[in-house]
């Protein structure tokens, strides 16, 4: 086996520039309880941009380097960069989840039993040709699962699982979902019409609506139509729904949701209350598709909450036994229920074209590229 691994690489610089790399990294050797996986596939995920990235404006980015070590430069505002101040001069490796196959493993029975396996993993560092790590951050895959259909079996269906387990723990009856046509989005449908959950899905564009309706979506809202306060209120009314959860984060998005869903509150009052309704509303944000401000009337009474939803903090709070439970789940259902499609299979080199970049960093529902780190 190789000792080296190339590996990307994302750093800030104090002339206020990103620089994007390919550097070749020394392989450790597995501990006890540790396996050294080589890296088949790995998704960019819209987390994993925002480290690749960070504020840079990519509109600025040029190209040097060569074919097989390309260097991308791109210019920070100035004025964005105290949001990277504590990452100034570190080189840091990029890439939440991928899979891969078990190349050497540490003297552990734990670790002993996953050699020559086939391997979800999470954990970091995955834009790399290798990854050593421990036992507990792999999910053997089931027999006759790709590395590729494995790739992104943690954030996305982990989150899904989450959002769900989230509402029944907070008292809620049904959720509210945007961007829904996600592969995230598509997910989450399979949990709630398996488990018999109204869900209400929000989507910009006709198409992403004809994606859910082919998975047999029954509520689906079009922020783009001029009904889509009229729709939503609705679709609220008949579900119940008083949780969402908002992968844009910005714009007015959160705030038309909470507006209708004390529109639908109020509408089943029998008493008028000055104050609005007392039904709890409660908005999650759980990504940053829109970067612009979160921009709140405050018109839906004084029973809501607006906040913050990770899944690394939802998974501490629910503890191991709950863990363990869902990604078993998941290995089960990974070709069913968690399922991910790709609209680009690329390499670590690709990665860095400035083509590539264009297109991946509109991070469009739809347009999920796969990195191959092997080819």
């Amino acid at each position: 086996m190789t000792t080296t691994s190339v590996q990307l690489r994302s750093l800030v610089t104090e002339e206020a520039t990103l620089e994007l790399s390919l550097i070749e990294v020394e392989i450790p050797d597995p501990g006890p309880d540790e396996v050294v996986v080589r890296v088949e596939a790995t998704p960019l995920n819209p987390s994993d941009l925002a480290l690749l990235f960070g504020p840079a404006d990519m509109t600025t980015a040029r190209l040097s380097g060569t074919a097989d070590r390309p260097v991308v430069t791109a210019d920070i505002p100035q004025g964005l960069m105290k949001i990277v101040a504590g990452r100034l001069g570190e080189s840091l490796p990029v890439g939440n989840e991928g899979a891969g196959v078990v190349v050497a493993a540490g003297s552990s029975d734990a670790a002993q039993a996953l050699l020559g396996k086939t391997v979800g993993m999470v954990g970091g560092e995955m834009y790399a040709q290798y990854r050593c790590m421990n036992v507990m951050m792999c999910l053997e895959l089931q027999e006759g699962t790709t590395a590729a259909e494995g790739a992104s079996c943690f954030v996305n269906p982990l989150t899904a699982l989450g959002m769900v387990e989230t509402m029944r723990s907070e008292g809620h009856a049904a959720l509210v979902h945007t961007a829904a046509a996600s592969n995230l989005g598509q997910m989450l449908n399979r949990i709630c019409k398996d488990e018999g959950i109204d869900l209400v899905n929000i989507v910009r564009k006709s198409e992403q609506e004809e994606i859910l309706r082919d998975l047999g979506a029954e509520y689906i809202c079009n922020s783009s139509s001029d009904n889509f306060m009229k729709d939503l209120t609705e679709a609220l009314i008949k579900t119940g729904a008083t949780i969402a959860f908002d992968a844009t984060g910005g714009g007015k998005l959160a705030n038309q949701i909470l507006t209708c869903m004390e529109a639908a509150a109020v509408k089943r009052m029998t008493q008028y209350n000055r104050y609005g309704s007392d039904v709890f509303k409660q908005v999650y944000i759980y990504g940053g598709l829109d970067t612009s401000p979160t921009v709140l009337n405050r018109n839906f009474g004084f029973s809501w909450s607006l906040g913050g939803w990770l899944l690394t903090p939802f998974l501490q709070k629910a503890g191991l036994e709950k863990l363990i439970e869902m990604r078993t789940r998941v290995a089960s259902e990974l070709k069913t229920t968690f399922a991910s499609h790709y609209t680009q299979e690329i390499s670590l080199a690709d990665v860095l074209s400035l083509k590539a970049i264009a297109q991946y960093n509109k991070r469009a529902t739809g347009t999920k590229y796969l990195i191959k780190p092997q080819i």
